[in-house]
């Protein structure tokens, strides 16, 4: 396999999780969608967009794999709760979205619960030096 080959599929399946979480946020405001499906939409939606990460991408392999393994695998698991009628009309809402080059939502909600973790994992780090 070439460099150009891997490049063009990672290339495309990156527009593929964009659209699975554009998707999911569509499904998350589904009447459709049951409440765990709801649930776990809502952290995976939140995490997706978050504007921050959990671990920082400036961290050398670490800060990459979040948005390599961690949010790719919450999507597919989420996509396998919501009902495949929701998730079709849902993913058609994203694509349209997409292709009108409309603003990506941010999740506030993600946002607040990584600072909260970061918080939490600097308060128990200075407990345990003090």
């Amino acid at each position: 396999m070439s460099a150009a080959t891997f490049i063009t599929g990672l290339k495309q399946r990156a527009r593929s999780i964009k659209l699975d979480v554009l998707t999911l946020w569509f499904a998350l405001r589904h009447p459709g969608t049951p409440a765990a499906p709801k649930l776990f939409a809502a952290l995976t939606v939140a995490y997706a967009l978050s504007p921050i990460d959990l671990i920082p991408d400036f961290i050398p392999v670490l800060g990459l794999l979040d948005d390599v393994i961690l949010v790719p695998f919450m999507v597919v698991v989420t996509l396998k709760l919501v009902p495949d009628a929701v998730i079709a009309e849902c993913r058609e809402l994203a694509a349209c979205r997409i292709a009108d080059r409309a603003d990506k939502p941010v999740s506030l909600a993600g946002f607040a619960i990584v600072l909260t973790l970061w918080a939490g994992a600097l308060y128990f780090a200075w407990r345990l030096v003090s």
